[in-house]
């Protein structure tokens, strides 16, 4: 059976796919997946031995200029893939009117959520089979959930799998690093340069060693700020596939809520994850040795990329309730006492 799945972005949305897709091969082994998605997450889709074909698109950059994406004929490549191969069956995993238009482009049954279970009512226009899926359901169970329903098998009840270990080797870890990723795209997922500092200072005091990545120039300053307070060490601009190997090597992650932070979720890397804007029972980090701590605010989650209640650079209220001695106590839950 030929199979186009449609899961264009984010980093984040895309790892959550992956354990659906493991059911799915385990379930169907003959199943011929092809996978559209943004060209800058495709590499992800490569550790993963159920997919056949990556169809890479750069939705995110055409948009930016759709008419020259037209003249130059990206429109047009993307269509003609799409109608290269007819499919016993596709599924629109993103649930968004581009992602019901792409999947509606090419040549097969086109399986979706139902009108009351996206969050985009408009994208169940262009399916042909509907799938009711519980709104109150982790993002990856509720792909789990619509994998199975439009594949018709019994959905698994085994913990999750992402499908990447076959893909790593083992990397000797070093049991005294952490690695900070402080990076995101809300301004209010964005944990304050301040507390960032002070962790970093009590946990250098403790032997430890800071590694700092960095995706862009915003984010570069902010690493070598980190790193500055603690001597930490800023990471060289890497890959998915380099960044994967980082994760692999560090005793820990503490993160904000960030795909890389799904990264290493899906790595099996114990990772503690920091929620404000966003819930953690519905798109939190999951898989093993996964721990959320989230703020303690009347407001929260908001789901606001920018806080109503501050202006510029002002940490938003809801972050004096997450300081660095809140996640230093839980370490000291999560490691004893001698963090060791």
């Amino acid at each position: 059976m030929k199979v186009l799945i449609v899961k264009t972005s984010s980093l984040g949305d895309v790892i959550h796919a992956l354990p659906a897709l493991t059911d799915a091969k385990q379930a169907l082994p003959d199943l011929e997946i092809d996978w559209l998605v943004e060209k800058n997450f495709s590499e992800i889709l490569s550790w993963h031995q159920g997919v056949d074909r990556i169809i890479e698109i750069e939705f995110r950059r055409w948009r930016k200029n759709p008419w020259q994406a037209f003249k130059a004929g990206y429109w047009q490549k993307l269509y003609r893939q799409l109608r290269e191969r007819e499919y016993d069956l596709i599924i629109d995993a993103q649930g968004l009117l581009k992602s019901a238009l792409m999947a509606f482009c090419a040549k097969g049954p086109r399986h979706g959520l139902a009108r009351g279970s996206s969050r985009d009512p408009f994208s169940a226009i262009f399916y042909q089979h509907h799938h009711t899926i519980d709104w109150q359901s982790h993002a990856i169970e509720r792909l789990r959930d619509l994998f199975a329903k439009a594949l018709n098998y019994s959905r698994p009840s085994t913990p999750i799998d992402y499908g990447l270990a076959a893909h790593f080797n083992s990397q000797q870890q070093n049991e005294k690093s952490i690695l900070f990723l402080h990076g995101t795209t809300w301004n209010t997922k964005l944990w304050p340069l301040a507390y960032w500092q002070e962790l970093g200072r009590r946990l250098m005091q403790e032997g430890y060693s800071i590694f700092l990545p960095w995706g862009n120039e915003v984010e570069k300053n902010r690493a070598e700020s980190i790193a500055a307070a603690c001597q930490g060490q800023v990471l060289p601009r890497l890959n998915l596939s380099q960044m994967a190997l980082e994760l692999l090597k560090v005793k820990a992650v503490i993160a904000v809520d960030t795909g890389l932070g799904h990264l290493a979720a899906a790595l099996s890397v114990p990772t503690l994850s920091l929620y404000a804007a966003s819930n953690a029972l519905k798109t939190g980090t999951r898989g093993r040795q996964q721990t959320h701590l989230s703020v303690d605010y009347a407001c929260a989650p908001c789901f606001r990329q920018e806080c109503r209640w501050v202006k510029d650079e002002q940490m938003p209220p809801c972050y004096t309730s997450l300081t660095p001695s809140r996640v230093l106590e839980l370490l000291n839950v999560l490691w004893g006492d001698s963090k060791s």
